[in-house]
C-alpha cells in the first residue's frame, strides 16, 4: 500500500568537513569547560514538572470548576500547555536528548503526547528521518509535500486561488494538528505513506499501541469532559468545537515556530538523479534554516529553543537547554569559515515568510 521507497540520499561531506570538525570541537570544549553533558538537567526537569502541573491543573479546572465560564478559559489553556509539553519534552525526547536511554525517551513520548493527541512515533519519523535529513528537498522532506492548498516550493503546481495564500496560510497552519491527529497519523501507521517502514514498532504491537494512545487521547480530551460537564449545559457540540479551536490555535503556534524558519530562508532543492547532494550537510542546513530571536529573550527557554532552529538542526541530539550557548559557538565558527549565519528578529522572520508566500502564490516556477 505504501508508495515506492525513495533511494538513499546523502551529502558530499568533504565539502564542509573542516567547518564540521571545528564546530564539534568547539561544542565539546564548551561541555568540557562546564563539566557538563548534552542531556537534560535538574532545571529542565523542574520546568517540565511546572508545565505538567499547569497542564493538569488547567484540565481539572476546565472540567470540575463550578463556574461555567471556566471551561472556555481553561480547556484551551490545557491544550496550550499540552503543546508546550510537546515542544519542550517530546521534541527533545524524539532526538534522544533528554535521557541517555532511548527506551526511556520513547516511554516519555508515549505518555506526554496523550493530551495533545499526536502519535509520537509517526511524528518522530516524519521529523527526524525525512525532515531533518532532507530539509527542503523535493520528495524527501514530508513537511513540504504538495497539498494543493498551500504552494510551498517552486516545483509544486499552482492554482489561481493561491495568489491569496499569504493571507489564508494561518488557517492552513492551524489545521495541521487536527489533520495529523485524525488523518495523517492513520495513513502513516497503516502503510499509506513512506513513514510506516521506519516505525520502531511494526505489526500488531505497533497497531495496538497506536490505537490505545488514540483512544486514551479521545477519553481524556472528549469523553471524560463530556461526562463531567453533562449537567452544565455544555453539550457535545460545544465541547467538540472548543477542542477543535484549541487544537487549531496550538497548531498555528507550532507551525510558525518550526516551518516558518524554512519558509523564510526560501531555498529548495531537487535531488540529483544519481548520487548524493552536490554540497555538504552543514552547507545545506545554512542554506535552508534560520535562527531567530524571541522578545522577551526568556521566551526562548519556555519555547524549547525552537526559535534557534538552525542551532537545533546542527545539534539535534543536544538538549535545548544548550541552544543559546551553541548558537554563539555557531556564530563564531561560521565567521571563521565565511558561512552565512544570521539570527534575525521575529519581525524580519514574518516579513520573509510573507514575501516567500506571495512569491510562491504568484506562480513563480523554476527553469
Amino acid at each position: 500500500m505504501s508508495p515506492e521507497p525513495l533511494r538513499p540520499l546523502g551529502y558530499q561531506h568533504r565539502h564542509d568537513q573542516d567547518f564540521r570538525r571545528a564546530l564539534n570541537n568547539a561544542a565539546q570544549q564548551y561541555l568540557n569547560d562546564k563539566n557538563d553533558h548534552r542531556f537534560a538537567d535538574v532545571r529542565f526537569y523542574l520546568k517540565s514538572l511546572i508545565l505538567l502541573l499547569c497542564c493538569l491543573g488547567s484540565y481539572l479546572l476546565a472540567i470540575l470548576a463550578p463556574v461555567l465560564g471556566y471551561f472556555f478559559v481553561f480547556y484551551p489553556l490545557f491544550i496550550c500547555f499540552a503543546l508546550l509539553l510537546a515542544i519542550n519534552l517530546v521534541h527533545d525526547a524524539s532526538h534522544n536528548a533528554i535521557f541517555k536511554s532511548a527506551r526511556a525517551n520513547d516511554w516519555l513520548n508515549f505518555w506526554v503526547t496523550i493530551p495533545l493527541g499526536l502519535d509520537p512515533e509517526c511524528w518522530r519519523v516524519r521529523h527526524i528521518i525525512f525532515h531533518h535529513a532532507h530539509t527542503n528537498i523535493r520528495h524527501y522532506d514530508l513537511d513540504i509535500e504538495e497539498n494543493h492548498v498551500l504552494r510551498q516550493t517552486p516545483y509544486q503546481r499552482w492554482y489561481p486561488f493561491m495568489r491569496a495564500q499569504h493571507l489564508y496560510w494561518p488557517l492552513v497552519a492551524a489545521m495541521t494538528f487536527p489533520a495529523l491527529i485524525w488523518f495523517f497519523d492513520w495513513l502513516d501507521r497503516f502503510h499509506f505513506t513512506r513513514v510506516a517502514p521506519h516505525l520502531r514498532h511494526q505489526g500488531n504491537q505497533g497497531v495496538v499501541s497506536f490505537i490505545f494512545a488514540k483512544l486514551l487521547h479521545l477519553f481524556v480530551a472528549i469523553v471524560l469532559p463530556a461526562f463531567m460537564l453533562a449537567d452544565t449545559g455544555i453539550g457535545i457540540g460545544t465541547l467538540l468545537l472548543t477542542y477543535l479551536l484549541s487544537q487549531m490555535f496550538a497548531s498555528l503556534i507550532f507551525v510558525v515556530l518550526i516551518l516558518g524558519t524554512h519558509w523564510a530562508k526560501a531555498t529548495f532543492y531537487t535531488p540529483p538523479k544519481e548520487g548524493n547532494m552536490p554540497h555538504g550537510f552543514y552547507t545545506h542546513t545554512f542554506s535552508t534554516t534560520y535562527d531567530w530571536k524571541t522578545k522577551p529573550y526568556w521566551l526562548t527557554y519556555w519555547l524549547g529553543g525552537l526559535n534557534l532552529h538552525l542551532t537545533h538542526h546542527l545539534f539535534p541530539n543536544w538538549n535545548h537547554r544548550h541552544y543559546p550557548a551553541l548558537a554563539k559557538i555557531i556564530e563564531r565558527t561560521a565567521k571563521q569559515f565565511s558561512m552565512d549565519y544570521h539570527c534575525i528578529d521575529a519581525k524580519a522572520l514574518f516579513t520573509y515568510q510573507q514575501r516567500f508566500l506571495k512569491e510562491m502564490g504568484s506562480g513563480k516556477k523554476v527553469d
